[in-house]
């Protein structure tokens, strides 16, 4: 059984290291400074949860592929616009010779309040999973994944994700760097 090892892909692939850097430049720089005094209570941060579900079409560049998915998130919200997501994303109908993906992402999240509309960007990594045709092989890569969207307020609790655009960028994969391109939808609950 061989075991994979991920280091010796940054020494052949200088790019997929600066777009790593960048991403943990982007989660350093959401970090607030601490603060020497203390704030009014109706100015205090807190954080809101937010769980959701979308329906996403799918376009891999492997094979020149549309497909189908479905995703859930988690996203975690201060009051100060920036916030960090998690999301795990299965693109896995309209398959053809039983090629899929499956992508576990995390990364910051910033936001734009303007009333109901609630615009957003955001830069993600993690571990991308993909199937080979026939089942022959399966593999696991860095995946980077920039992305933004918009979400309408319905309610206090619940809100639409009208649109969610990203793009995964799969630098260190088998035959090149690959890219897949996504547009999803779905709904946004509030959990506390």
């Amino acid at each position: 059984m061989k075991i994979r090892q991920f280091g010796t892909h940054w020494r052949r692939n200088p790019l997929a290291l600066c777009f790593a850097a960048l991403a943990i430049l982007a989660a350093s720089c959401a970090a607030r400074p601490a603060a020497a005094q203390v704030v009014d209570s109706a100015q205090a941060d807190g954080y809101v949860l937010f769980a959701g579900a979308t329906a996403s079409a799918n376009y891999l560049q492997y094979g020149e592929r549309k497909m189908l998915g479905i995703s859930g998130f988690l996203d975690v919200d201060t009051r100060r616009r920036y916030g960090l997501e998690a999301e795990g994303s299965w693109a896995v109908f309209h398959q053809r010779a039983n090629v899929h993906t499956t992508d576990y992402l995390i990364g910051p999240r910033y936001r734009l309040p303007m009333g109901r509309i609630q615009p957003y960007a955001k830069a993600l990594v993690g571990i991308g999973e993909f199937n080979f045709p026939y089942n022959y092989a399966h593999g696991s890569y860095l995946v980077i994944a920039p992305g933004a969207g918009v979400d309408y307020r319905l309610t206090r609790r619940f809100r639409w994700r009208v649109a969610d655009f990203e793009y995964q960028y799969w630098p260190q994969f088998t035959y090149g760097a690959m890219s897949t391109l996504s547009v999803s939808t779905g709904v946004r609950v509030r959990i506390f």
